[in-house]
């Protein structure tokens, strides 16, 4: 969807995240969050997709390598969806790590396991599909037994983040569980990583996330972890329902065997 002033407001987010990352690369502040719409991560080099117009995590994280001269930088996207542009743009780059955790199947169809990069990039793309009804704790299995090795091994000097709030349970437009709750230890979990890693340089971006009372109170709560805050107020809670949720572990299992984990 498009209306006449929608490159204009595209322009303005991809700015908008240069200016943060400017900031955190010049450590004038150490994190910084572009809450910035459109999102970017489904814009491949030539196409737009997905509500994404421009790229914004791959022109700021060029950026970072080409002004400032970084040579490694990790993209973790959390998105429900996978980020087929981020992934297409970086597969054959060694300088640029980037992991996904989404729901799999679902739009835009790719992000599976094997895929890990080609040529040089080879191995510096890690997805982690997950099946619909994942919550809080198979996100965080994803985050703790694949991001958090897989951080340590590629040593970044910077982390990005893809910031998707859209497989919150209350969100329609998938069928994942978790919470603002959960987000928020996805979030903890990254800047521990980013402050044991690259001096704490940490930038995320807005992504996905359709449900608005869903969308405010976790983006709230990621801020309140990047303020250092350890209680986080949820009110909207866990899914009423109180369905089942999968057992990941032969998804973790694959994931560690094709990373040798």
């Amino acid at each position: 969807m498009m209306s006449p002033r929608s490159y204009e407001a595209a322009l303005y987010a991809a700015g908008g995240l240069l200016q943060v990352t400017e900031a955190v690369v010049s450590n004038k502040i150490n994190s910084g969050f572009a809450l910035v719409r459109p999102p970017g991560h489904h814009a491949t080099r030539t196409d737009s997709m997905g509500f994404c117009l421009f790229n914004n995590i791959a022109i700021a994280a060029r950026q970072a390598a080409r002004r400032h001269g970084l040579s490694r930088i990790l993209i973790a996207d959390f998105d429900v969806h996978h980020g087929n542009g981020t992934q297409e743009i970086f597969y054959d780059d060694p300088a640029v790590f980037y992991f996904s955790v989404h729901q799999y199947p679902l739009y835009p169809g790719t992000g599976r396991i094997a895929e890990t990069g080609i040529g040089a990039g080879l191995g510096t793309t890690a997805n982690v599909p997950l099946p619909p009804g994942c919550g809080d704790e198979q996100y965080l299995q994803a985050f703790q037994q694949i991001l958090v090795p897989l951080a340590h091994r590629f040593a970044p000097e910077i982390f990005f983040v893809s910031a998707g709030y859209d497989a919150h349970w209350a969100d329609s437009i998938s069928s994942m569980r978790v919470t603002v709750d959960g987000f928020a230890r996805m979030v903890s979990i990254i800047r521990q990583l980013a402050k044991d890693l690259c001096q704490g340089r940490l930038v995320l971006t807005l992504e996905g996330g359709y449900h608005l009372r869903a969308l405010s109170y976790s983006i709230k709560a990621t801020f309140e972890v990047l303020l250092g805050k350890t209680e986080i107020d949820d009110p909207l809670g866990k899914p009423a329902d109180g369905g089942r949720e999968p057992d990941i572990t032969a998804v973790i299992q694959e994931a560690k065997a094709t990373h040798n984990l």
